[in-house]
C-alpha cells in the first residue's frame, strides 16, 4: 500500500511539476539531477538501481520529519538539527546589515543532502511496505546501489562530494537566513527596504492562510506582481524585529527544475530560477 501511495503522489507531483506556468516553460523533476531513481536518463547523473521512485527521495506522502517550526513539505529525510553550521554571519563583513538567524526552514531541507552529513539515500519511508525508518538508514542511508560517472558519492555510500557538497561551513556561500531588505522595511515595515541598495519585495498571498508572502519578481521575466516560477523567492521567518522575509538556498534554486528549460533564460542545469547571463539572478535582488 505504501508503494502505491509514493506511486500516486509521484504522479500527482510529476503532473503538477510539468504543468505550464505563467511563463509558458515546464518543470519536470524527473529530467534533473534530482531524480536520483533508476529512471534519470540525464547524462553523467548518478542514481540507485533499487527503485523507479522518483519523489521518494525528499517527499513522502505519510511519516515526513515534522521536527521543525518550518518544515519542508513532506520532506523524506532526517532534518539534521545537531549539525553545527558556521554561516557567513561570521564573516563579519561590514556590508551584512540584515540579521542572519539560525540555519533552518527550506534551506535545512536542501542541506540534509547537501552538507555531505548524511547519504542522499537517508529516506524515512522507502518504496513498498514496511518501508518506515524514523532514522532514514543513519549516516550511510538504505545501502542502497549507487551508479554513474564521474561519481558524485563517497565510497558508494551516497554521501555527496565535490561542489554539490556544500559541508557544514557556509561562510563561503551566499548567506542564508539573513533577512532581506537590509533588515527589512522602512516606515514600521510599510514602506521600502532599509537598505535602498535592494529591490523592494512584492507581498501578497500565497494561499489562503499565508497572506503576507514576500518575493522578488524577476525583471523581464514573469508577471509582475504575481509570484511565478522565475521570482526570487523569500521565506517568512522570525527574526528580532518580528516576522519577515529571508533568503534562503529556494530563493534563487528551484531543485524541480528541468535541464535545457528554455523560458527567458531559465537555467536547469543549475536549479537557478533563472539564468544569470548578465548577473540576472544577483541583479533581481541587488541594486548596484
Amino acid at each position: 500500500m505504501q508503494h502505491k501511495r509514493v506511486s500516486a503522489l509521484l504522479a500527482a507531483v510529476l503532473a503538477g511539476a510539468t504543468m505550464v506556468i505563467a511563463t509558458g516553460a515546464l518543470a519536470g523533476i524527473a529530467n534533473t539531477r534530482h531524480n536520483l531513481s533508476n529512471t534519470n536518463n540525464v547524462a553523467d547523473s548518478n542514481n540507485v538501481t533499487d527503485t523507479a521512485d522518483v519523489c521518494v527521495f525528499c517527499h513522502t506522502p505519510h511519516g515526513a520529519d515534522i521536527s521543525q517550526t518550518d518544515n519542508p513539505p513532506l520532506w523524506n529525510k532526517r532534518l539534521l538539527t545537531g549539525a553545527t553550521y558556521q554561516t557567513y554571519a561570521q564573516m563579519n563583513s561590514a556590508s551584512i546589515d540584515g540579521e542572519i538567524v539560525a540555519v533552518g526552514s527550506i534551506s535545512l531541507a536542501c542541506l540534509s543532502c547537501h552538507d555531505g552529513t548524511q547519504a542522499m539515500d537517508n529516506i524515512i519511508n522507502a518504496p513498498g511496505s514496511g518501508g518506515l525508518l524514523a532514522d532514514g538508514g543513519g549516516t550511510n542511508g538504505r545501502n542502497f546501489a549507487w551508479t554513474g560517472s564521474p561519481r558524485v558519492d563517497a565510497g558508494g555510500l551516497g554521501l555527496l562530494t565535490g561542489i554539490a557538497n556544500l559541508g557544514v561551513d557556509l561562510r563561503n556561500d551566499h548567506p542564508i537566513g539573513i533577512e532581506y531588505c537590509g533588515g527589512g522595511f522602512s516606515g514600521g515595515g510599510t514602506g521600502p527596504c532599509n537598505d535602498e541598495d535592494f529591490r523592494t519585495p512584492t507581498r501578497g498571498a500565497a494561499n489562503s492562510t499565508l497572506a503576507n508572502s514576500f518575493w522578488v519578481d524577476t525583471p523581464t521575466v514573469g508577471t509582475a506582481g504575481t509570484r511565478d516560477k522565475t521570482d526570487m523567492a523569500l521565506f517568512t521567518r522570525t527574526f528580532t524585529a518580528g516576522l519577515g522575509p529571508s533568503v534562503e538556498c529556494a530563493s534563487c534554486h528551484d531543485p524541480h527544475l528541468e535541464a535545457g528549460v528554455s523560458n527567458g533564460g531559465l537555467a536547469g542545469e543549475t536549479f537557478l530560477r533563472v539564468s544569470n547571463a548578465g548577473s540576472a539572478v544577483c541583479l533581481a535582488c541587488h541594486t548596484k
